[in-house]
């Protein structure tokens, strides 16, 4: 019996199993659980509170319903929290926005803190737009405590289904969002966007961040050579890095990551209208600064409104949650400075691939969707 078959058959008998366990808290925080095991992902959250609910004071079912709640938020969350860089920059351009009576709409709220920045500047309402229900549960909680329920209402949900008139009551005339991932796409932030642009934006209004930019440097990060695998018990095992996962995610501050090339933007983003055609393609050149060059380093920028950019670009005093991806190459390059590298990237709307063009070719590869799936 395959353990497909078997959750399978655990999916079809769930829910007469929930009914059965009625108001017991201990079964209720084990049924959360075999709701994760076999893919029922919406249901964890809503029975690890049922759980808690009918045992208050269990502590069995306060240990469970815990770690069940805990793995449903990614960790990523509580470090973007912490960026006081991208913070103030978002403040900064929420506040420009934000004049009394504002109707602010946030798409992907988490905490509630863009929510609680642009209420904090005067808007009138705003409509904070959270998916997981673990974490807009808590939003509502984090609103009330900081005085702003009155003008600030969590939605549970996707962006994408806010109806205008019900969820919203009309447009936003600002639409504040940070969906963003380490390659600028990997949350579905065009699509997103573009419908939020589109379909919940008032004639005239105003969208933060405006557009993006993925960021393109030469560079080495001598930290990785570390994780090379070499001589292991005596054999050989240098072949086992052709497996290794590309890009490398490293933090904008190691010290070991060095740009050798002025930056370049691979693939601008207007995040204004309606979204670009998929896939797509961007090609930028780079001129060495000499020496061994090790890969492509990249980073995002946001264009937050007319007058300020955030922008993680790596340096030993970087500060940002988000990191910078590396696409090393296979033999570092020896190149003499003035040298120029032509850089391809190709995306497909969440996934990215950078590579080095080939010296004499004069066009761009085809993003064939199975070809963009090689080295993420």
């Amino acid at each position: 019996m395959t353990d497909t078959y078997l959750k399978a058959a655990a999916r079809a008998g769930f829910e007469p199993m929930v009914v059965a366990a009625g108001e017991d808290g201990r079964k209720l925080a084990g049924l959360a659980g075999l709701a994760a095991k076999i893919g029922l992902r919406g249901r964890v959250y809503p029975l690890a509170m049922q759980a808690r609910t009918h045992g208050p004071d269990d502590v069995e079912v306060a240990a469970r319903t815990q770690q069940l709640i805990g793995q449903s938020v990614p960790r990523w969350h509580f470090n973007m929290l912490r960026d006081e860089p991208r913070n103030a920059a978002f403040d900064a351009a929420i506040r420009r926005a934000v004049t009394p009576g504002t109707h602010v709409l946030d798409i992907g709220a988490g905490s509630g803190l863009l929510s609680m920045m642009a209420a904090r500047a005067g808007a009138g309402r705003v409509v904070a737009c959270e998916e997981n229900p673990a974490i807009a549960d808590m939003a509502r909680q984090i609103v009330a405590t900081n005085g702003f329920a009155e003008r600030v209402r969590v939605v549970t949900g996707n962006s994408t289904e806010l109806d205008v008139e019900s969820d919203l009551e009309g447009r936003a005339d600002v639409i504040v969002s940070e969906i963003v991932s380490n390659n600028l796409l990997a949350e579905g932030v065009l699509k997103t966007l573009a419908d939020a642009a589109t379909r919940l934006l008032a004639p005239g209004g105003q969208m933060i961040p405006a557009g993006g930019d993925v960021m393109i440097a030469l560079g080495s990060w001598s930290a990785a050579e570390e994780h090379r695998m070499t001589m292991v018990a005596g054999f050989d095992l240098g072949g086992f890095n052709a497996l290794t996962q590309v890009p490398r995610n490293v933090a904008v501050s190691d010290a070991t990551l060095t740009l050798q090339s002025d930056p370049a933007a691979l693939l601008s983003f207007d995040f204004t209208g309606e979204a670009a055609r998929e896939p797509h393609h961007g090609a930028a050149t780079l001129v060495a600064q000499g020496g061994p060059i090790g890969g492509i380093v990249q980073w995002i920028r946001l264009q937050l409104d007319e007058v300020v950019d955030y922008e993680n670009r790596p340096g030993p005093d970087a500060k940002s949650h988000w990191g910078a991806q590396y696409y090393p190459f296979d033999v570092p390059l020896e190149l003499a400075a003035g040298t120029a590298v032509r850089v391809v990237g190709v995306h497909d709307g969440h996934q990215l691939l950078v590579w080095r063009e080939n010296a004499g070719a004069t066009e761009l590869p085809s993003p064939s969707g199975e070809g963009l799936g090689v080295g993420l």
